[in-house]
This record gives C-alpha cells, sequence and structure tokens, in this order.
C-alpha cells in the first residue's frame, strides 16, 4: 500500500510555516490565508457528502442543531422528531427560510476529518474536533460572539464575508464562555471575504461575526481544546494535598458569618500557597495530561483486514511505518520495555526495546534494518505484534 498525503497544520496553514505560527499567531493573533486554489480542501468533505450525513445516518439534536441570527425563536421542536431524532426534511426547510445547519463532532462519523483531528492533536498534544456550519445563501447563524477556544476556518464551498472585532477576554478558558449580555462588538479590527480553499485561524477570545453571500456556503470549523496552564497548577496542587494533611484541613469555623475575621485565615492560605510550592510536582502533574490524552486516543486502523492478511507472507526485505499520527508513550526498567497506546499496554522485554522505538517513530524503514540486538526472525515477530495492535502498518 501506499500512504496517502495527510493533513497536518504545515498542509493546513501553507504557505505559512508552522514555527511562524506558534511564535507569533497560536492564541495571540489571527491568520488569514487566502488561496486561489478553490480545490484545496476537497478531499476532506463536500456539500454531497453532508448531504448524506444528513439524509442516511439518522443523527440526533444536539450532534445537530441550527442557528439562525434572524430567527433566535428557532427550537429543536422546528427540525427534530419528539425523540431528539433529526427530521431531515423539516430540517431543510429551515434551512431554505435561513437556518445554518450545525453538524457538531462529525470527525466521528467521516474517517477524513478523524485523521485530520488525530494527526493535530499528535502535534499540539490538544484533543481537537471538527464542527461543519452549512449556511445558506446571504445569511447568518450566530451574531458577533467569541469562543472560548481557537479555531481554524476552512472554507469548503461557497463564500463568506466576515468581519473581527477586540479581545474583550484574553485566552478565556471554556468556562468563560461568550454571553451576549456582558459582551458587546468593538471597532471592527478586520473584514475579508473567506473563498473556497481559504483559512483563517482565530485565537480564542478574539469577537467576529460571518455572513454567507450569494451561494451556500460550507466551512470547517476545526476546534482546538487544550489543557491551559491553570489546569496543570490545579491538578499539581491537588497531588499535593493527597500527601500533606494541612492542605486537607476544613475551612475556619464560622468564616461565612458576617463578622468572621479572616486575618489568621488569610496568613494560613499564605502559608499553604508556599507549602504547595515546594512539594509541587511538575513533572506528575504534566504526566497525567500526556496519559490522559494518550490513552483516549482509540485506534485509527483503515485497512487492517489487509495489513492482517500480509503478516503471513511477511519477510525483512518489506517496510513498514508507524500508523500516521500515532499518539503513545514508552516507559522501560531494567527487564521490561512498556507501549501504552490506545487505552491498552504492551509488554515486551528490555531487548526489544531500540528496535521497538525505532518501528514506533522512523518515518519507514525495511524490517530488516531495524537496529537494536533482535536478530531477523525476532525483527518478525515485532512488527507482527505491532501491526495487530495497529501501532504499525506494512507499506
Amino acid at each position: 500500500m501506499t500512504r496517502a498525503a495527510r493533513w497536518d497544520l504545515a498542509r493546513l496553514i501553507h504557505p505559512f510555516s508552522p514555527s511562524d505560527f506558534f511564535a507569533s499567531r497560536f492564541e495571540s493573533a489571527m491568520l488569514h490565508v487566502p488561496r486561489e486554489d478553490r480545490s484545496y480542501y476537497e478531499s476532506l468533505l463536500s456539500m454531497d457528502e453532508i448531504d448524506r450525513v444528513l439524509t442516511t445516518l439518522h443523527l440526533n439534536h444536539p450532534s445537530v442543531h441550527m442557528v439562525n441570527a434572524a430567527k433566535p425563536e428557532l427550537t429543536t421542536n422546528d427540525y427534530c422528531y419528539p425523540s431528539g431524532l433529526i427530521d431531515a426534511a423539516r430540517l431543510y426547510q429551515e434551512y431554505e427560510q435561513g437556518g445554518t445547519i450545525v453538524l457538531n463532532q462529525l470527525e466521528g462519523s467521516l474517517p477524513t476529518l478523524m485523521s485530520l483531528c488525530r494527526s493535530m492533536e499528535a502535534e499540539f498534544s490538544s484533543r481537537f474536533q471538527c464542527n461543519i456550519y452549512v449556511t445558506p445563501p446571504n445569511a447568518q447563524g450566530l451574531k458577533s460572539h467569541y469562543d472560548s477556544h481557537c479555531v481554524f476556518v476552512l472554507q469548503i464551498a461557497g463564500e463568506k464575508r466576515w468581519v473581527t472585532y477586540d479581545a474583550p477576554v484574553e485566552r478565556p478558558l471554556r468556562g468563560q464562555e461568550f454571553t451576549p449580555d456582558k459582551y458587546q462588538a468593538g471597532e471592527k479590527s478586520s473584514e475579508f471575504v473567506l473563498h473556497p480553499g481559504d483559512m483563517v485561524y482565530v485565537p480564542r477570545g478574539l469577537m467576529h461575526d460571518a455572513v454567507s453571500t450569494d451561494a451556500p456556503s460550507c466551512h470547517i470549523t476545526l476546534g482546538v481544546l487544550p489543557n491551559s496552564w491553570t489546569d496543570l497548577l490545579l491538578e499539581a496542587i491537588a497531588r499535593v494535598g493527597l500527601v500533606d494533611p494541612e492542605l486537607r484541613r476544613s475551612l475556619p469555623v464560622g468564616f461565612a458569618s458576617q463578622g468572621f475575621d479572616r486575618t489568621k485565615a488569610r496568613a494560613f492560605f499564605r502559608e499553604l500557597l508556599g507549602r504547595a510550592a515546594e512539594q509541587a510536582d511538575f513533572d506528575a502533574a504534566l504526566d497525567h495530561f500526556a496519559e490522559d490524552l494518550v490513552s483516549t486516543r482509540h485506534a485509527l486502523v483503515y485497512g487492517q483486514m489487509r495489513q492482517i492478511e500480509r503478516l503471513a507472507s511477511l519477510t525483512v526485505d518489506d517496510r513498514a511505518a508507524p500508523r500516521p499520527s500515532l499518539l503513545f508513550h514508552l516507559e522501560k526498567d531494567e527487564e521490561r520495555v512498556r507501549v501504552m497506546a490506545y487505552g491498552g499496554a504492551i509488554s515486551l522485554p528490555i531487548h526489544a526495546a531500540e528496535s521497538l522505538e525505532h518501528a514506533l517513530t522512523a518515518d519507514e524503514y525495511r524490517i530488516g534494518d531495524l537496529p537494536g540486538e533482535l536478530d531477523d526472525p525476532g525483527k518478525l515477530v515485532l512488527i507482527r505484534k505491532l501491526v495487530r495492535e495497529g501501532l504499525v502498518e506494512v507499506l
């Protein structure tokens, strides 16, 4: 088999470089990439594929819902059966009247979008999700707002006129969601039209809105769902609380009373912050988030039936490679090497460690060229094991 071109950050934002993106744009500034290639993203999604999903997969609310800035009274009763199942006929009636169709987390249904998410997760060490917005001509789904997570917007079909404003909340946490009664759009900071093949990266907190032009519009919103330093600090302090009984003391008796004197409690609070800072284990807290990400990424093993068929005739002259965007965690001791991936683990003798690490990290390789202490039969045993586990594929 040959490997298809992978969607990664470099391809997503080309010709802008990933190094420049992380240095100057990520979580800080918008990036608009116009292109002359209207088919740039066509391998990811099409309007026909969206219609197939909506009319044949029997999806439910809220995996599909509708928004219409001109019709705030729109409810699920307008396009769903009482059970919550989407009524595709009524959904399209509302679409004809200006409603935007939103398909949440469509990566769960379409392999191309799941591969895109997994590739980005491997680069960012953050979860990703794909939401799809289909807007009829001359319509607006959402009024001016900000998102509490960064997004890459990939225009698939039609056009949308975008306007950006200020950022009333810098890098909002997920709990700091936009509320229209609290935040209003300020002065315009930019205005542009997204054409098919164009991309815009919008950092979290930046106010924006978009209106379709004279044709139906479809775009992918690729959302970044990171853990923050706040999350890490909370995890680290929670771990200190498990070993330091002072942090487990109850709050002062009577602290909710109007006349409570907070002087001693304030001093003890500062003392506890110092104790937590001294004992906090950065590596243990970071390992917690790394292991959580790795263990919850399920296997993407497209073509596994053919892979299994290949194993009986496998030779050391065959070439292999890690599964695209493989996320794994390796641990060693004096006797064993363990690989954690897909929510499980495999354990091998320590003399296989060098060959194993190369098999999981090299771009591709001849099986007989694997480094380490394994002989040729041992290398074949290793690759067969890794193929069966969905970690490696034979090319």
